[in-house]
């Protein structure tokens, strides 16, 4: 599930107050409901700038993981819509290699991580 606007968080956030309500523990089935709104409206809230006080990423690294984060993506499905091995990826956010050009042209275009961070973090 993915939240794109303020009215869609309103709502999830009114749908996860009646599950709360209503009690969801010992149903499993609304104990995962509880938890894909918990994480989109999280995820939303983290893209929309609701928590100013969150420290923002400083490294090209934590960016990444961030984007990955927001975007409710696994690792290996980040290194597929960036195109590369997923070891790779892994050494790349672990700081144990640098970005490449074409990586950083991809995290700009697929990530909307700005030039400017990606040029002042590589």
């Amino acid at each position: 599930m993915i939240i794109s606007n303020l009215q869609e968080c309103t709502a999830a956030l009114a749908q996860l107050d009646q599950l709360i309500a209503s009690g969801f523990e010992g149903n499993a089935e609304r104990k995962q409901e509880f938890d894909q709104l918990a994480q989109a409206i999280e995820a939303y809230q983290l893209a929309a700038g609701c928590f100013p006080s969150a420290a923002k990423p400083t490294t090209l690294p934590a960016m990444i993981e961030l984007k990955r984060q927001q975007r409710q993506l696994k690792q290996k499905d980040l290194a597929q819509l960036l195109e590369v091995p997923a070891g790779r990826l892994s050494q790349i956010l672990s700081g144990k290699r640098r970005v490449t050009m074409d990586l950083a042209r991809k995290l700009y275009e697929r990530l909307d991580i700005s030039p400017e961070f990606i040029l002042k973090t590589a």
